[in-house]
């Protein structure tokens, strides 16, 4: 299998790269920016898989396209996952939320094994779900949930929501009122739904918002606590892979 990385972070590449390796996948070339790889598609033969970031560090990667006329199967590599996952399932092989699961990749690569001997035939469209990731922030977000209290129906603005998170299989929301209450939905679901600038993913298990956090502390490997206002039900850790885009967020 040809395959090749095109991901701005050289430690995001390098550790794909390791992962792929443990399933037997063998990668030709790691690419950086835009302007690399527009040089390098135009000297080399197209590969039969590529893992593409979204956001390089010279502009959106699907200005490689406007310039050549890819031919390889994408899988997307992302952690702008609120902006276009939908168009993602529907116009490529597969998406890689980050930080990338080793049991996601290797589904990822199953499928296109799978999908592998008509990928010639399928279109990716990568003009619109450009479109979708150029202006993010004008897509209308949730401002409110309803959540059922006893017989009744409870409206909670968004702005009164300290946190989302995952417990027991179930998901809640917590308010500045230090209350909690049970959705009818996923934290996967809500990453369609939550404003970016507001909200941000910090574990499989939490969205916070940026208004309550309290205090960040240094944590072991690298990782940080979050300590929010009105939250005390469980320990908020920043896995090491979220950090650095942890810190851009708050930024």
């Amino acid at each position: 299998m040809n395959v090749i990385i095109i991901e701005d972070e050289a430690p995001s590449a390098r550790r794909l790269r390791r992962m792929l390796e443990q399933l037997g996948v063998n990668v030709d070339q790691i690419l950086h920016s835009v302007e690399e790889s527009v040089q390098w598609f135009s000297k080399n033969g197209h590969p039969e898989l590529i893992f593409l970031d979204i956001q390089l560090s010279d502009g959106l990667s699907f200005e490689i396209f406007e310039t050549i006329n890819i031919q390889s199967a994408v899988i997307f590599t992302t952690a702008y996952d609120e902006y276009a996952l939908q168009a993602f399932k529907l116009n490529s092989i597969d998406y890689l939320l980050k930080p990338i699961d080793q049991e996601e990749l290797e589904k990822a690569v199953v499928k296109y094994k799978q999908f592998k001997p008509s990928q010639h035939g399928a279109q990716i469209d990568f003009s619109d779900i450009r479109k979708l990731l150029v202006n993010p922030l004008e897509r209308d977000y949730k401002k409110r949930f309803t959540v059922k209290v006893g017989q009744h129906i409870k409206l909670v603005p968004i702005n009164d929501v300290v946190c989302f998170y995952s417990e027991n299989k179930g998901t809640y929301l917590h308010t500045n009122e230090n209350r909690s209450y049970l959705l009818e939905t996923s934290l996967d679901a809500l990453q369609e739904e939550l404003h970016p600038e507001k909200f941000f993913r910090v574990s499989r298990k939490f969205f916070i918002n940026v208004d309550a956090v309290k205090d960040i502390i240094s944590y072991s490997n690298a990782r940080l606590q979050v300590k929010l206002h009105h939250f005390n039900e469980q320990e908020i850790i920043v896995s090491r892979e979220r950090v650095k885009d942890f810190k851009d967020w708050l930024s």
